[in-house]
């Protein structure tokens, strides 16, 4: 089970994250967020992890961004992939290849079938991020993912399950969802984006063992 600790914006909060044993980090690049960082202040974020060898995978989250801005980002601040969370074209996908997965939002199974149909098949893990549908916003709702419908698309391809994840449900949603990862942004928070130390600990402890405890089963 790997745990993704998103909406990075400090130093301090991604040296955490990884004490803490997550497996990614997020960053996010969508300016209306409160989580927004600058490409240069993740770029000097992902350069100390680097030096002390950090063993955790970086993802910018990106929403209707240009592919090209995309991977001159990805490039510029060493991030492993993006995650495309707009109203992105396939061919964006198309064009960034490997590099990218998409999130989506589904309300209903026949919008899930229809969102999956669009786009084309992704070989890489996560092959999609499931996030809760809400009208008109980009994620970072804090509103929880329709569980149902993000256990459809799990059985089928590795999916990253996002929306209102806490300490308290993760272990919830692991059990009914069974997803490849789990990410989390304000429901690990003091504020947003910044992170609380001991919520963390606690999310990420609960979600590898509710993996392990499966793989017994």
């Amino acid at each position: 089970m790997k745990v993704r600790i998103c909406g990075i914006t400090q130093l301090e909060d991604a040296v955490a994250a990884v004490a803490a044993g997550a497996d990614l980090l997020g960053l996010n690049f969508y300016p209306p967020s409160p989580r927004y960082i600058a490409p240069g202040a993740c770029a000097a974020i992902l350069q100390v992890l680097a030096r002390q060898a950090a063993p955790v995978t970086c993802v910018g989250v990106f929403v209707n961004t240009p592919p090209a801005r995309v991977a001159a980002i990805l490039d510029e601040c060493g991030l492993a992939q993006a995650q495309l969370s707009g109203d992105e074209p396939p061919a964006d996908l198309e064009l960034l290849g490997e590099r990218a997965f998409k999130a989506l939002r589904p309300a209903s199974l026949e919008s899930l079938t229809a969102q999956v149909s669009r786009y084309p098949s992704r070989s890489l893990t996560p092959a999609w991020l499931v996030d809760a549908y809400r009208p008109g916003q980009y994620g970072g709702t804090g509103a929880v993912a329709d569980w149902s419908l993000a256990r459809a698309l799990a059985e089928r391809a590795p999916v990253l399950l996002a929306g209102g994840l806490r300490p308290e449900n993760v272990v919830q949603a692991i059990r009914q969802v069974r997803p490849w990862g789990v990410d989390v942004a304000s429901g690990v928070e003091s504020a947003p984006g910044r992170k609380d130390r001991r919520k963390m600990e606690a999310f990420i402890h609960a979600a590898h063992q509710s993996s392990q405890e499966n793989d017994l089963c």
